[in-house]
């Protein structure tokens, strides 16, 4: 099965961006306002969006922190909102690194997350997705492996992969 791989130059989850191996940008994390609460868009560039036909679903997505950087809400293009907490929903056994979210087209897939690799699967352990911290000698932070069957919502996929990173470096509760 044909897989796209995305380098990440930045360790940074709410400010980063994703190259794919021939130097076009793929996706941009931005801020956009930090007040009176922080607000990130997650951007799928064009130019790396037009080399692949399959690609589907919303170019944007934006993240709404609540007060202290608290899980806020979701949107996607022009969607309605979502809670964050959506996006990350804790597996049904204590203790679970699963962290399951719905695509916008009901697709249920969850990722297993540790701090230096996130991998993303259906409920048949198909993997669509694998994030991997790159070793210290690597010019890039890390790399995202995308199948071409994720290609379909592949805005969501890394939007719910910046999501988890983010929980994680805030530690939420969620």
């Amino acid at each position: 099965m044909t897989s796209y791989s995305l380098l990440q130059y930045k360790s940074d989850p709410w400010a980063t961006h994703f190259e794919d191996l021939e130097g076009r940008c793929a996706f941009t994390v931005i801020w956009v306002d930090e007040n009176p609460n922080l607000v990130l868009k997650l951007i799928r560039e064009a130019p790396w969006a037009q080399q692949h036909p399959d690609i589907m679903g919303p170019s944007a997505s934006f993240f709404y922190f609540g007060p202290n950087r608290s899980p806020g809400f979701l949107v996607y293009g022009n969607s309605p909102t979502q809670p964050m907490g959506n996006s990350i929903k804790r597996g049904k056994k204590e203790g679970s690194p699963h962290r399951y979210f719905t695509t916008q087209n009901g697709k249920e897939l969850k990722w297993a997350v540790s701090p230096n690799r996130l991998e993303c699967t259906d409920s048949k352990g198909s993997v669509f997705a694998t994030w991997e911290v790159a070793p210290p000698n690597d010019p890039f932070y890390a790399r995202l492996t995308i199948k071409h069957a994720a290609l379909s919502f592949v805005t969501e996929l890394v939007t719910t992969l910046t999501l988890n990173r983010i929980a994680m470096a805030f530690q939420w509760a969620v």
